[in-house]
């Protein structure tokens, strides 16, 4: 290879790299661009706390009956044509959600909503695995650290928007400007190839590795979602934790977590996957305890900031491990272990809430650092 092959090579790398981020970025921030629209939709129609419960878990189920199926999606139709139409489905999903005032439409249209979010993260999982392969470098965690990031700005922009006086319409129209400028940058450098799989079909069960990897997502998945739902609750028991404050304990986790995944590559290049999983596992546990067993407000927001750096690569290293293993192809793999994980994320709070009721809340939060403990007695494994 000359001098000139290389720069062109290195120059295709960097902007296939690019593009790569920024559809991680555009899931972020389609995801969390719903999230202040909620109180919205709620008001909008007249619901009560469990229609809203009920609501919001049409957008979950879209995504898991989509999931399983993306893999073969990618095979037939290429990844560039599965992200692209996930994408366009989710940008015209959005500004319904903005204005529909029957519950019924709500609900199947937070269907389709979740299944294009769905699609559009296990072909996101499927070009990172083929980047960081061609690379030969960690960089699954960048990857997820711009979904990360994009959750960030997305629900922090809807909601100043909408804090500034605009109309939750209003406020979607300027996200989905921003989610077409991106993916117009991004579109160019997606993978287009189609996978020859002819002997497989639609739905393939996960098996043996995969698995075991799946479970592992599902654990780790259900920490988060822990984090997600109940914090707030946890942090209440505190008589000094105000309830205009208890959210900071999933906002300083939000943040740990982007941090500690915008800078994992150089960490899991500079000491190992081994050493990052364990470690990341094992400060998850000991945050998710410390939280519950100090009952000062202080001691367990850092606690919070302890799992949110714990759980930061563990997720993207099984993705890693999924895409390189050998018992089914990487994108059924990943397909697979993308849906145990979400439900992880759907069974979580009903989960924790059925522990709360046998135990209490903070014997939920320990059965899960029992489980984060699991992940890491895996770590080995995961890393070969």
């Amino acid at each position: 290879m000359t001098a000139l092959d290389a720069a062109q090579h290195n120059n295709l790398h960097q902007r296939v790299n690019l593009g790569t981020r920024i559809v991680f970025l555009i899931a972020g921030l389609s995801m969390s661009a719903w999230a202040p629209l909620v109180p919205f939709a709620s008001q909008r129609l007249a619901l009560s706390g469990a229609s809203l419960g009920g609501l919001l878990l049409c957008l979950g189920i879209g995504s898991l009956a989509a999931m399983p199926v993306t893999g073969a999606l990618i095979a037939r139709f290429g990844g560039r044509s599965v992200m692209l139409c996930s994408t366009l489905v989710v940008l015209a999903i959005l500004p319904l959600l903005a204005i529909l005032d029957q519950i019924w439409l709500m609900a199947v249209t937070l269907m389709i909503f979740g299944a294009g979010l769905g699609m559009l993260d296990v072909a996101m999982n499927v070009q990172a695995v083929e980047v960081e392969k061609a690379a030969r470098k960690p960089m699954m965690s960048g990857f997820h650290g711009f979904f990360s990031l994009g959750g960030i700005i997305g629900a922090g922009s809807v909601s100043l928007l909408l804090s500034s006086g605009l109309t939750p319409l209003q406020a979607v129209a300027v996200v989905m400007v921003l989610i077409v400028a991106l993916l117009l940058i991004c579109l160019p450098t997606l993978m287009t190839e189609r996978l020859h799989q002819p002997d497989q079909p639609w739905l393939v069960i996960p098996r043996g590795w995969v698995a075991f990897l799946g479970l592992l997502c599902f654990i780790l998945f259900l920490a988060e979602g822990a984090v997600l739902d109940w914090s707030a609750l946890l942090l209440l028991q505190s008589p000094e934790m105000s309830v205009a404050h208890a959210g900071l304990g999933y906002a300083i986790f939000s943040i740990a977590m982007t941090l500690g995944r915008l800078t994992g590559d150089k960490v899991i290049q500079r000491f190992g996957r081994y050493p990052v999983m364990l470690t990341g596992a094992l400060a998850a546990a000991a945050g998710m305890t410390l939280a519950v067993i100090l009952p000062w407000p202080q001691v367990a927001l850092l606690a919070f900031l302890l799992v949110g750096f714990g759980l930061a690569n563990t997720v993207p290293m099984l993705f890693n491990a999924a895409g390189n293993q050998h018992d089914m192809p990487s994108n059924r793999a990943i397909s697979a272990m993308t849906t145990l994980g979400y439900a992880g994320i759907l069974s979580g709070p009903a989960l924790i809430g059925f522990i709360s009721q046998w135990l209490s809340l903070s014997g939920a939060f320990l059965f899960i650092a029992l489980l984060l403990l699991a992940v890491a007695a895996s770590a080995r494994l995961v890393a070969r």
